[in-house]
């Protein structure tokens, strides 16, 4: 979570992205890959088999179809076998994905289809079986050496070699799947895609002069949905060809509805609708690719589950309330609230909001803290993590963190009655009890 420095935005990072939401096109490519790679193995057989018939290696051929008919039956098993397999190993591991989200929050099951290991382990497994229905179709009844003409020898130490790939797989996934069902491994996933949002913010200077004046705004056109992403380069590209700066006026994460302005030009005429094409996408959920606050929310959400009366788990909460002061503490020397993308020659073309300071802040308290009044564990965590946070703020950032601390004082005051409990409900201590 080393900060790294601020990457300049490409222009294919929000589509790898938004791939990366999808669970159906890594299985899909590796489809389209398993036929490629039987088709070359097949050439490749058919020219080994044509090499040895030509030099009349008859002895030869005898002992690769010899090898070709042991494999046939772990071929024939897998093939047959295979789909059984992915169906029972993936039941499980939605039972699993299901669990992980009723405790901790809906939001997570994200976690699962971003799950690289998850698309991998399915990849390969489509992969084996496709692979092996195609090799079962190479094989002939024909033995005699001398009137072969297909001798699957490649394509059976392939499937050999895809079967041990998905074995090694199947442990990896297991393991991948039994971390998603713990609280830790989880909150350290979402903390790491929020660093990764940091790390693609621009250094957020002050512009050297005032925006011009806006000159016009452009509508929003599509389905009504959650602003989960921008292309910030072809946005930046196309302020730059037309010679004006744009500003994008939902923040992401906002719902936005056809007919509602998106982006304000300023300094000139609009660019062309086809210039800003695919540059604004809309969803039905939040991701985590610019969205600085998404992090949080999550962090917030599964915290606020914990402290519910249902779930009652005071611990769950102090770990996300680490988690918060982590990520408030590495957010507090950032200039947030306004960012302005520029391009290769230093000007500014595009101006985003983020979330401001005092916006994080809340965030990452105001729910949290009204919930946890009844749970010293929380209470005791919550002032340590605010006051860690007040020694790191400068003077202007101190004020959301001081509010916060005097209103838990004050709940905690109202809420409990006697003085030696409500005295040890209000040491802080950075790891609640304990």
């Amino acid at each position: 979570m080393r900060d790294r420095g601020p990457r300049p935005p490409r222009v294919l990072s929000p589509l790898r992205e938004h791939l990366r939401e999808t669970f159906w096109f890594a299985p899909a490519l590796t489809l389209v890959c398993a036929c490629v790679l039987w088709f070359a193995a097949a050439a490749v057989d058919d020219q080994l088999v044509s090499y040895l018939r030509e030099e009349r290696a008859y002895d030869d051929i005898q002992d690769l179809a010899s090898v070709a008919e042991d494999t046939q039956q772990i071929v024939v098993t897998v093939s047959s076998a295979m789909m059984t397999f992915i169906g029972v190993v993936f039941s499980i591991s939605l039972v699993a994905v299901q669990m992980a989200s009723g405790q901790l929050t809906p939001r997570v099951v994200r976690i699962f289809v971003r799950s690289r290991i998850s698309k991998l382990t399915l990849s390969v497994f489509l992969a084996t079986f496709v692979f092996s229905l195609l090799v079962l179709s190479s094989y002939e009844s024909e033995t005699d050496p001398r009137r072969v003409t297909s001798l699957p020898f490649v394509q059976s130490v392939l499937t050999a070699l895809l079967v041990g790939l998905s074995l090694l797989l199947f442990i990896g996934y297991v393991s991948s799947t039994l971390r998603l069902m713990q609280v830790g491994p989880v909150l350290d996933r979402i903390t790491r895609d929020t660093f990764r949002v940091l790390g693609r913010m621009p250094a957020a200077r002050p512009a050297g002069e005032p925006l011009p004046a806006e000159t016009a705004q452009i509508l929003y056109a599509g389905r009504a949905g959650v602003l989960r992403d921008v292309n910030v380069a072809r946005l930046v590209r196309a302020a730059r060809r037309q010679g004006v700066v744009l500003r994008l006026i939902p923040r992401l994460g906002d719902f936005v509805v056809p007919g509602t302005p998106v982006l304000a030009v300023h300094g000139g005429a609009e660019p062309s609708r086809r210039a800003l094409r695919y540059t604004v996408s809309v969803g039905v959920q939040r991701t985590p690719h610019l969205d600085l606050a998404f992090g949080l929310r999550q962090l917030s959400d599964i915290a606020l589950r914990a402290l519910s009366d249902a779930v009652n788990d005071p611990t769950t909460a102090v770990q996300c309330l680490d988690r918060i002061v982590q990520f408030l503490a590495a957010a507090v020397p950032l200039p947030l609230g306004t960012v302005h993308h520029r391009d290769r020659t230093g000007a500014v073309r595009l101006v985003q909001e983020v979330p401001s300071w005092e916006n994080l802040v809340d965030l990452g308290f105001e729910e949290v803290r009204r919930c946890a009044v009844p749970a010293p564990q929380v209470t005791r965590r919550l002032l340590a993590g605010i006051d860690d946070l007040v020694r790191l703020a400068g003077p202007e950032r101190r004020g959301p963190l001081v509010r916060h601390r005097a209103l838990l004082v004050q709940g905690v005051q109202r809420a409990v009655p006697d003085a030696a409990e409500r005295a040890f409900a209000l040491c802080p201590d950075r790891q609640g009890i304990g």
